[in-house]
């Protein structure tokens, strides 16, 4: 009889191979945020509304005001009065729908790193707050032309290329201010409560401050973000001083507010 020796099998065997997954782009975040602020019913209307408002007030222009007002400025700025309140819920909404909506623990789950999260809402944001005003800015043209036309007047082109930028921008601040309340509230309700309050009770209380007590006169204007975002609808922007003022407003009331919303969202537990 022989004896088959059979060799002892090999201790060492090929490791797994580990799949390693892509993180997902900036872009599609930015997509998918875009496509949230259009699903949602409160943040179609709020886009939707941008339009039907500036086509009504459009409208009113040509058929109230006189011939002298038929300009463009005219209607810039009645169209600027709605979207200036409309744009900043639309950014308070885009930030807070991972609390108020309860799909944070589906968003964070599959993208864990929040910060690129609320970066790509602060985009998508951005871009929506260009395009509706990019949309403004067109129909304030036609109904220029058309108005001028029905009251038999020459068209005025009275924004000249340094107004239209700082009009974009104070649209823009006003969104920021939305954005910061969201993320430091990180609630609906509370943010767009949050917002008139320091866009219209705030502003009233720093010059009846600055009206009963003279140091805080000369302050105010370092201080009061309504007053910059105000110079900069008016194109009245100019001198470095103001540029500083507006530096210090935005600072104070996006800047390190927005620091420490972005903070507590990071660590904040989703429900």
């Amino acid at each position: 009889m022989t004896a088959t020796i059979v060799p002892p099998a090999s201790t060492t065997e090929a490791a797994p191979v580990r799949r390693t997954a892509r993180p997902i782009p900036t872009t599609r975040l930015v997509k998918v945020e875009l496509r949230k602020m259009f699903n949602t019913r409160s943040g179609f209307w709020m886009l939707v509304s941008i339009g039907v408002l500036s086509v009504i007030a459009t409208g009113a222009v040509i058929i109230f005001a006189p011939e002298s007002e038929i300009t463009y400025e005219t209607f810039a700025t009645a169209i600027g009065l709605p979207m200036s309140v409309i744009l900043p819920m639309i950014a308070i909404l885009a930030v807070t729908g991972e609390w108020s909506q309860r799909s944070g623990l589906t968003t964070f789950t599959l993208v864990p790193s929040r910060g690129r999260v609320i970066g790509a809402k602060a985009i998508a944001t951005l871009l929506v707050g260009l395009g509706s005003m990019a949309v403004a800015f067109a129909v304030g043209a036609l109904g220029n032309v058309a108005g001028s036309a029905l009251a038999g007047v020459d068209t005025v082109w009275d924004i000249s290329l340094s107004m239209a930028p700082q009009m974009v921008l104070g649209n823009l601040v006003g969104m920021a201010i939305g954005f910061t309340l969201g993320a430091v509230l990180r609630n609906s309700a509370a943010a767009i409560v949050g917002y008139f309050v320091v866009s219209l009770v705030m502003p009233g209380i720093l010059v009846l401050l600055a009206q009963v007590r003279s140091w805080f006169e000369d302050l105010q204007p370092w201080i009061d973000w309504n007053e910059t975002q105000v110079e900069l609808f008016e194109g009245a922007t100019n001198t470095g001083k103001e540029w500083a003022m507006l530096g210090s407003t935005t600072m104070i009331w996006i800047v390190i507010p927005l620091v420490v919303g972005l903070l507590l969202m990071r660590r904040s537990e989703v429900k």
